[in-house]
C-alpha cells in the first residue's frame, strides 16, 4: 500500500479514517487470534468478535492513554468528536472511544506506522489478556 503524508492524512474526515482503521484492527485482532489459536473458524470467529465490538475497544482506550504521542493524542481527540449513529450494542460514550480508537488506527496505517499500530495493538491485547 502507498504511503501518503501526515498532512495529508490529516485531511481526511475521521469517519473515513475510521472505517479504514476499523478494518485494520480487525485484521489485526484476526491476525492475533490466530497465530495464538489453532481452533475452527467458527471460535476464531468469536473470540474475534469479542474484541472488535465498541464495549471492548472503549475499555483499550483507556490502556493507551499513557504511551501515545502528543500527535496521536490529537488524532485520538479528532476521532472521539466524530458524529456517527451509535449502534444499539453500545452507548455514545463506548462508541466515541471506538470510533476515536479506529481513526487513529486508520490514520496510522494511511502514514505507514504500521510498527507503531502493531505497538499500540500488542498493548490493547496485553491488557486483555492480563484482566482475564
Amino acid at each position: 500500500m502507498d504511503n501518503i503524508t501526515k498532512e495529508q492524512a490529516n485531511r481526511y474526515s475521521p469517519l473515513t479514517l475510521a472505517f479504514l482503521g476499523d478494518g485494520y484492527y480487525e485484521l489485526l485482532v484476526r491476525q492475533k487470534i490466530t497465530l495464538l489459536h489453532n481452533m475452527s473458524a467458527n471460535k476464531l470467529h468469536h473470540a474475534a468478535v469479542k474484541k472488535v465490538r465498541a464495549s471492548f475497544q472503549a475499555a483499550a482506550c483507556e490502556k493507551l492513554k499513557t504511551v501515545l504521542t502528543e500527535e496521536e493524542s490529537e488524532i485520538f481527540r479528532r476521532g472521539r468528536n466524530a458524529g456517527g449513529a451509535v449502534p444499539r450494542s453500545s452507548t455514545p460514550s463506548e462508541y466515541r472511544k471506538a470510533t476515536a480508537l479506529e481513526v487513529l488506527f486508520g490514520w496510522l496505517l494511511l502514514i505507514g506506522e504500521t510498527k507503531r499500530a502493531e505497538e499500540l495493538f500488542e498493548v490493547i491485547y496485553y491488557y486483555s489478556e492480563k484482566e482475564k
